[in-house]
């Protein structure tokens, strides 16, 4: 037998490259939720959304029930967070508005991501005319005042419908996550995959569903997390000020009675705890977006899993070089009497 041909016996076929699909790229992708930080951000948010779902079954009270036989009763057994000055239970109406907060807050960033996508996408991925169309639409939505024109539309109706409050704060939270994307896409569209897609004839949809929007998911996902806490912030502002009617209960609203009973400061119960949880639901998504950060920038996620690592090993991050020079300095001193002997 012939070199050439035992040589091609014996050597194995090299393995057919696996084909990318868009799922595949998805579940890559997803790798920026198992960062701790991410991670701590999902389970806080997890809990706000579970308590949102079963609030019937948390709430031990109907948060409207009045009983003026307990008004502004501190915390305890039977009111676990106290009562309002008409005697409702305001640990009831913390749960129940969490589901306000939430479906306004996803609404609303659900539109604007959406939005987004399209508008930012294609505005980076086309050229001429239509892209700079695209940008000074960016542009316009970006300097409109949310407050303003939600205060304008509030107006006009005797009680807003939540996903009304959710379209204007989505009206006006897309822009800056578009113009992002925009930037982004036109750095994509003229990367070597981009254009290999191209040369092998794939359809547009293709190769934005499955080449560029992938490599988009860590951006969309931050701009997610701030449009969501953007939108939160304005639901719960808007109800401290009056803006939204008192019937939609949120945490807002619960801010607002107190401070028109002047439940401030003797009667802590009635708005700290809507306050905590505003404070907590900033916090979790915060730590969402640094975990996304940490995971896009690679000088972050590098230092992030070096001090990891360091912890792992019982060592101080924040003095590591001093831990290294002492132990340096004591072999030193160890070493110092045997080299004289």
């Amino acid at each position: 037998m012939p070199q050439t041909a035992f040589m091609q016996a014996v050597t194995p076929e090299p393995p057919a490259p696996k084909k990318t699909t868009f799922w595949s790229q998805l579940r890559a992708s997803l790798a920026m939720f198992s960062n701790p930080k991410s991670a701590a951000g999902l389970i806080i948010l997890g809990v706000f959304v579970l308590v949102a779902i079963f609030a019937p079954l948390l709430a031990p009270y109907d948060p409207e029930a009045q009983n003026l036989k307990e008004t502004l009763q501190p915390p305890s057994l039977t009111h676990l967070l106290g009562t309002t000055h008409i005697g409702q239970d305001v640990f009831s109406q913390l749960v129940y508005g969490t589901r306000g907060v939430l479906v306004v807050g996803f609404l609303a960033t659900i539109m604007a991501t959406v939005v987004a996508i399209v508008v930012g996408v294609t505005a980076g991925y086309l050229r001429g005319w239509k892209s700079e169309s695209l940008s000074a639409l960016s542009n316009v939505f970006l300097v409109i005042p949310g407050l303003p024109l939600m205060i304008i539309v509030a107006s006009q109706f005797q009680d807003p419908p939540l996903p009304l409050i959710a379209a204007v704060l989505g009206l006006t939270g897309w822009a800056w996550g578009a113009r992002v994307l925009r930037a982004q896409t036109m750095s994509l569209r003229n990367r070597d995959f981009i254009q290999a897609a191209r040369a092998n004839g794939e359809p547009l949809h293709r190769v934005i569903l499955v080449e560029m929007l992938p490599n988009l998911l860590a951006i969309i996902a931050s701009s997610f997390v701030g449009t969501m806490t953007a939108a939160v912030l304005g639901l719960t502002t808007l109800a401290f000020i009056g803006v939204i009617p008192v019937s939609n209960l949120n945490w807002g609203t619960i801010l607002f009675w107190a401070q028109q009973n002047n439940a401030f400061p003797d009667y802590w119960w009635w708005y700290v705890p809507a306050g905590l949880c505003i404070a907590l639901l900033g916090v979790s998504l915060a730590l969402i977006n640094f975990g996304i950060d940490e995971y896009v920038n690679p000088r972050l996620r590098s230092a992030g899993e070096r001090a990891r690592a360091m912890k792992r090993k019982g060592m101080n991050v924040n003095a590591a070089v001093t831990q290294v020079r002492t132990t340096t300095t004591a072999a030193s001193a160890a070493a110092t009497p045997e080299s004289t002997a």
